[in-house]
C-alpha cells in the first residue's frame, strides 16, 4: 500500500492471524482499545473477515505494519468506519516492544496521507480514552486537533480528534 522511513504497510491477509493475536491478545497493550480486553484468536479470525469486507466495500481497512529493518510485523494501523459511522476513523496498535520509538506517529501520518491520496478522504477522526495521553501525543503530532468529548451509550467518555486534508485539522 505504502511505505514510510521504517515501515512497509500492506493489506491484511489470512496468514496474519498469529500476529493479530500476538498484538491484540496482549491485555496490557489493549488497555486503551475498545473495552480494554485482549481479544481471542476466534475474534482475530472474525476481524480478518471484517477487514476483507472493508477492502471490498471501501478499498481500505486495517493494515499490517512491517518493520523494514527486521521484517517483523510490529502492529496494525488503518482507516475504518466502526458501526457504519460516516467518517473514516484512524486506528492503530503496536506490540509493546515497539512503543516509544515514534512508529505509531510514523504509521498514522502515512495512513492519513494514503487515505487522502488514494481514497480522497478529506476528513478523518480518531477516538481515544481521555486519559490516553500517549495516543493524544501521536494524534497531535500527525496534525489532528483535539475536538469534543462524547459519551458512549454506557456513559464512557471518549475524546475525539479531527484531521483535514493538507494537515489543516478542524476543531469541534
Amino acid at each position: 500500500m505504502f511505505e514510510t522511513e521504517r515501515l512497509d504497510v500492506r493489506r491484511m491477509q489470512p496468514s496474519d492471524v498469529d500476529d493479530l493475536e500476538r498484538v491484540y491478545g496482549d491485555a496490557d497493550a489493549m488497555r486503551w482499545v475498545d473495552d480494554g480486553r485482549a481479544i481471542t484468536r476466534v475474534e482475530c479470525e472474525r476481524w480478518l473477515d471484517v477487514t476483507r469486507r472493508n477492502y471490498r466495500a471501501r478499498g481500505y481497512g486495517m493494515s499490517v505494519l512491517v518493520e523494514r529493518a527486521s521484517g517483523r510485523v510490529i502492529g496494525f494501523c488503518g482507516l475504518v468506519h466502526p458501526g457504519g459511522q460516516e467518517q473514516a476513523e484512524i486506528k492503530y496498535a503496536l506490540e509493546r516492544g515497539s512503543w516509544g520509538r515514534g512508529l505509531a506517529t510514523e504509521a498514522a501520518a502515512g495512513m492519513l496521507a494514503y487515505g487522502a491520496r488514494e481514497h480522497g478522504l478529506d476528513t478523518v477522526i480518531a477516538t481515544t480514552a481521555p486519559e490516553n495521553h500517549a495516543s493524544h501525543r501521536v494524534l497531535l503530532k500527525v496534525g489532528m486537533t483535539r475536538a469534543e468529548v462524547v459519551h458512549e451509550d454506557d456513559g464512557t467518555p471518549v475524546q475525539v480528534f479531527r484531521w483535514r486534508t493538507g494537515g489543516a485539522a478542524t476543531g469541534a
